[in-house]
């Protein structure tokens, strides 16, 4: 029924397109006849065409149903191939059961074994590649992190060559570390370049070379030179050690395999420490540098002193170049004067000595007492810098008080590393010159005495 109205409106749309046509043409009159006929012909053109899309339309239907039987086909055998799979994994999961259980009781005591074996290879492995012996037998590592894979899978089972390298690597990793061997090695430098050079390895302890302590490296399997060595007496220990033949030989050697001289890198030297004192730790060491230079200086000039005066007492002759030398011309110049006046010219004639004598001393004392105090303005400088940083940063990061604690602590430290000496040296040149102005009043008094015994 559509399809009739259908051509009935495009016949209709037809007959006034021709219409509309001829009205416009105005050349002819209308011919009804004419016009009939032509309907009549359009009128079957349109059921021809009709008919064609009715059989397109059954064909395409046809098709469609030839694909979807094809496709319940396929699904139904799916169906039928995924339950023989189903049947075949549950028949598979029965027949792995039945082979384990044989498998377990064919194994028997060999699956301790077996379990033994995976658990020292992964052990021995870990401590086979941070050993120093592994820089002169190389891959043992990788043999055991091997051999423990392979047991961990229920498949793969160790073989008799496997086992007995086992045993043999533990035997000969004891042997070892009895040993002190050389043997050639490629070694990275502290400049960064690499040269093969002969290494000698001490046990399981240590590694040095050309006369320098070595680190191995047992992740990447290399040898390197320490960034920081240790100090002189240590390393003098290494070239004993190197060109010895045979014998005992000292060696400072490193019985935790390396941990302590890792520290000694990190450690940080005399001049660092002196650097984290701060201002004040410098002021401090001039200061006792400036002490020690001149009780140096006073040292040398006392010391030059005692000698002359010394000379003098056991010399007739008097000499103007030593302070008793000095004090005793002053009788020789004033022979007649009397003991009264004689004594005031000896105690001039020593009190004008007296500066020469102790020149200098004053300012050692001096250092000697400001240095603690520097130190103690070091102190509490430093804790006010670890109290600020607390104040901004918290508790949580101890390397943020670290500096502040390290300056206290230092400038204390230099403190009474300048004080303690400049103490004594003071001490000890004030005693000296004490010890010579008491040779000088000594045989002053005994010019007066001497004198008033002539006057009576």
């Amino acid at each position: 029924m559509k399809l009739h109205s259908l051509s009935k409106l495009f016949s209709l749309a037809t007959l006034l397109l021709i219409f509309g046509s001829t009205v416009n043409a105005n050349e002819k009159a209308i011919n009804l006849d004419d016009l009939l006929s032509k309907l009549e012909k359009g009128q079957y053109l349109q059921s021809q065409q009709n008919k064609e899309r009715e059989a397109d339309f059954v064909k395409q239907k046809e098709a469609q149903n030839d694909l979807l039987k094809r496709a319940i086909g396929e699904r139904d055998a799916q169906a039928n191939h995924s339950d023989e799979l189903e049947t075949n994994f549950e028949e598979n999961e029965m027949k792995l059961a039945s082979l384990d259980d044989a498998l377990n009781k064919r194994l028997g005591s060999l699956k301790e074994l077996f379990g033994v074996l995976q658990q020292v290879s992964g052990d021995t492995s870990g401590k086979f590649n941070s050993s120093i012996i592994s820089a002169e037998y190389p891959g043992r590592s990788a043999f055991f992190d091997n051999l423990a894979k392979k047991m961990g899978s229920s498949s793969n089972l160790a073989s008799i060559e496997e086992i007995e390298r086992v045993w043999f690597e533990l035997a000969r990793e004891m042997t070892e570390s009895g040993k002190v061997k050389v043997f050639e090695k490629e070694v990275t430098q502290a400049d960064g370049n690499k040269s093969v050079k002969p290494v000698t390895r001490v046990g399981t302890f240590n590694l040095v070379a050309d006369g320098l302590y070595l680190e191995w490296l047992g992740t990447s399997g290399t040898i390197a030179e320490l960034i920081r060595q240790p100090s002189s007496r240590f390393m003098d220990t290494i070239s004993d050690l190197e060109s010895a033949k045979q014998g005992y030989t000292p060696f400072a050697l490193d019985p935790t395999g390396g941990s302590i001289l890792g520290l000694l890198v990190q450690a940080p030297d005399t001049g660092e420490r002196i650097e984290q004192g701060g201002t004040v730790g410098y002021v401090i060491l001039i200061l006792g540098l400036f002490a020690f230079i001149l009780a140096a200086e006073r040292y040398i000039s006392l010391f030059i002193t005692e000698r002359k005066v010394k000379k003098q007492l056991k010399s007739a002759e008097i000499k103007d170049d030593n302070p008793l030398g000095r004090v005793l011309m002053v009788k020789e110049k004033h022979p007649d004067i009397a003991s009264d006046t004689l004594e005031l010219k000896l105690s001039k004639a020593i009190l004008k000595e007296m500066p020469r004598i102790t020149k200098g001393i004053t300012f050692v004392k001096i250092i000697s007492v400001v240095a603690p105090l520097l130190g103690l303005l070091g102190t509490v400088t430093g804790m006010i810098n670890t109290f600020q940083a607390i104040t901004l940063f918290g508790t949580g990061d101890p390397k943020l008080m670290a500096g502040g604690i390290s300056q206290a602590l230092v400038t204390t430290v230099l403190g009474l590393v300048v004080a303690i000496p400049t103490v004594m040296l003071f001490t000890w040149l004030n005693t000296r010159s004490k010890s010579i102005l008491h040779i000088l009043q000594e045989q002053a008094a005994g010019l007066i005495a001497e004198r008033a015994e002539k006057e009576s």
